[in-house]
């Protein structure tokens, strides 16, 4: 081997090696000190441009959810107000037969008609509840719908109806009307319970759709998310490994580089 002065070839390589082995050495500090794989696009281009995709799944997908608990708990609060609405149907039914006793005079049953009538006003009420600003209940005849996506890609709906309750009941059993609790039909209310009843059901069925349909998201999210750290989530235990691999390799190249250096030393023990 030649002794030179101008190019130290020994020194480039090991320079050039401990170029390489600290630029590992920072990889995997910047893995660990994240708890990301990909640090930069480079370090997995496909592998990147998947997570990404997989990360805006994941975020539609807890949108999804969050908009079906939603509709559970406007569900909830509509069922709220007919178990309202049939506790009074029940109490103007007891109201109704109570004024049929033959040994109340007519002062009794006025009592009972005050109460009856009051009742009315509270059914009246009723019917124009509303959550956050969105009816619980159509008004008219005709029963109003609002649509919730049960998927992220929208590929899945169902239907919450806004009964018209006022429809349902009738405007008999309604504020504005005039008869008296002696005069109504008892068949009139009990019809009115009947509605409520199946309402009720109805509201019961699509909630329960609604809790399975959560229930599938939230395992599709769990997967999604699985399947996304597989691809941008360290192995903690394998990353340590490479750090002091590359820790060790680091230091040995930069004692390799300084004898390397020192080698171009003997050129001028021979010039002397």
């Amino acid at each position: 081997m030649s002794v030179v002065i101008n190019t130290n070839s020994a020194a480039i390589s090991a320079s050039n090696n401990l170029a390489q082995s600290n630029a590992m050495l920072q990889r995997s500090l910047n893995r660990l000190s994240s708890g990301s794989r990909i640090i930069n696009p480079s370090d997995d281009a496909g592998g990147l441009a998947v997570s990404m995709k997989l990360s805006a799944t994941i975020k539609r997908t807890a949108a999804v959810n969050t908009n079906i608990q939603n509709a559970q708990s406007f569900l909830q609060t509509q069922d709220g107000a007919l178990q309202t609405v049939s506790k009074v149907l029940d109490r103007m039914s007891e109201l109704k037969v109570l004024s049929n006793d033959v040994t109340k005079n007519t002062s009794d049953i006025g009592n009972y008609d005050t109460e009856f009538q009051e009742l009315k006003l509270q059914l009246s009420a009723l019917t124009d509840q509303s959550f956050n600003g969105v009816s619980l209940f159509a008004t008219g005849s005709s029963a109003g719908t609002k649509s919730v996506a049960t998927t992220e890609s929208g590929g899945g709906t169902v239907t919450l109806e806004q009964a018209a309750l006022a429809d349902k009941l009738g405007s008999t059993l309604l504020s504005g009307d005039s008869t008296a609790v002696g005069s109504i039909n008892l068949t009139t209310i009990t019809s009115a319970i009947e509605e409520v009843a199946t309402l009720r059901a109805k509201n019961g069925a699509t909630s329960n759709r609604l809790s399975f349909a959560s229930e599938m998201l939230t395992v599709n999210k769990e997967n999604l998310e699985a399947a996304n750290s597989r691809i941008i989530d360290v192995d903690v235990a394998e990353e340590s490994t490479m750090l002091a691999k590359y820790n060790v390799l680091v230091q040995a190249g930069s004692s390799m580089l300084t004898q390397a250096n020192a080698s171009s030393q003997i050129a001028l023990r021979l010039l002397g």
